[in-house]
């Protein structure tokens, strides 16, 4: 394919969040100035292998486009978890290229995470040119993330609602959310849910440290509400690593296209382990006798409780931060390929600027920085370990801050 941009192919891959909209809105709106045409490649990867075979795509044109609300979550062009490398087809990028040419694409605008990205370097490498705008709901890219800022928000509306039926029944409630390796949304969200507990994978849990916490905030909790009423608030991310850094999986759930074992059941194995914790200790009975919760053979214990809101932190709105990221991303994409510069992921847009870097150094996955959850668990947050102290360091900026999310 040649430097030529006359018309543009955009796709969507990996899983689906916030903000996708809005890349697909931003890329057909700054294509359209620059007199590009675009058109969506359907089923992501998927749609991208099957061209050929298609008898027509949907343009992206002025009138088409008002039907694309960027405010809403999903995509437009839908997804699959394919992974191109894993189709057993020698012949398969040929076979991409033609159906590239049988309708004269000259470049793709791809947005997906770490996955998505290390196709889009194959794709490179045989001479398609594409540009990434990075999406991932987890935040574990180089680069911030569309859908991120969504999710997280998404989170912390659950944790807090969640709280209000706990606090009525004296319930421990446990909140699983997705974070493979990186634990980001559960951090930040369990942070703006005011959680009691933050479980990541970054920090294999000790359960007789959690278990300490939550004995000692529940109690003082209900006995010093005037109606003896109080909750717990655990959030965990589903890639928990217990103290030995086992990972918490369900061995029985199979694994995506990718390769990645489908992780669940660590919201119910938090659940078991308090539980368990409870049941054992001599001085449940009595806190529950002394707060008149009590009752032989019917109410022993407090009840520990797992809820996993699953694909719902997903999908739904998106969060204003998630429009504005993904309507510049997609802007910034096509205004990389009008100047000849593909093969690399959209880092933002600041002022004039658009950032970019390579894709391979993009799609490396980030963690958790431990130095923030310090200063969290100087705040009372629990991780599931004993707390480490974090030297404080006070800086003063000379010129505003870069941003960052």
């Amino acid at each position: 394919m040649g430097t030529k941009t006359g018309k543009i192919g955009i796709i969507t891959s990996g899983g689906d969040c916030g903000g996708l909209n809005a890349v697909i809105k931003g890329t057909a709106l700054a294509a359209d100035a620059h007199g590009i045409r675009t058109y969506v490649i359907p089923n992501g990867y998927a749609g991208l292998y099957n061209l050929v075979d298609f008898s027509g795509l949907v343009e992206l044109t002025p009138e088409r486009l008002e039907g694309v609300e960027a405010s809403i979550a999903g995509s437009e062009s839908g997804h699959s978890r394919v992974q191109l490398r894993k189709v057993a087809d020698p012949g398969k990028f040929d076979r991409i290229l033609r159906g590239l040419a049988k309708f004269g694409l000259d470049a793709l605008v791809i947005s997906g995470g770490d996955d998505t990205g290390s196709v889009m370097l194959d794709l490179a490498k045989h001479g398609i040119r594409c540009v990434h705008a990075p999406k991932t709901m987890d935040l574990d890219l180089q680069t911030y993330s569309v859908g991120a800022d969504s999710t997280i928000g998404r989170i912390a509306v659950y944790g807090r609602d969640l709280k209000t039926t706990g606090r009525t029944h004296n319930r421990v409630m446990v909140l699983e959310v997705f974070g493979r390796y990186a634990g980001h949304t559960a951090f930040r969200g369990g942070i703006a849910a005011e959680a009691d507990a933050i479980l990541i994978p970054e920090i294999p849990v000790d359960f007789g440290v959690l278990y300490d916490h939550m004995k000692r905030t529940y109690w003082s909790r209900i006995a010093a509400s005037d109606v003896r009423a109080g909750t717990y608030l655990v959030v965990v991310a589903e890639g928990l690593r217990d103290a030995s850094g086992c990972e918490l999986v369900d061995e029985s759930a199979g694994c995506d296209a990718f390769g990645h074992k489908k992780l669940a059941g660590a919201g119910k194995f938090v659940c078991a382990e308090l539980t368990k914790r409870l049941k054992a200790d001599p001085e449940t009975e009595a806190r529950m006798r002394e707060l008149g919760m009590f009752v032989k053979g019917l109410y022993e214990i407090p009840e520990v409780r797992s809820v996993s809101p699953g694909h719902l932190v997903r999908c739904g709105e998106t969060s204003a931060y998630d429009v504005s990221f993904g309507l510049e991303a997609g802007a910034a994409a096509v205004e990389l390929l009008v100047r000849g510069i593909d093969g690399v992921t959209v880092a933002g847009v600041s002022g004039r600027e658009i950032r970019y870097m390579k894709t391979a150094d993009a799609i490396r996955q980030r963690y958790v920085d431990l130095d923030q959850v310090s200063f969290h668990e100087a705040l009372g947050v629990s991780f599931g370990r004993v707390p480490v102290q974090s030297a404080i360091e006070l800086v003063e900026l000379t010129s505003a801050p870069e941003r960052h999310v």
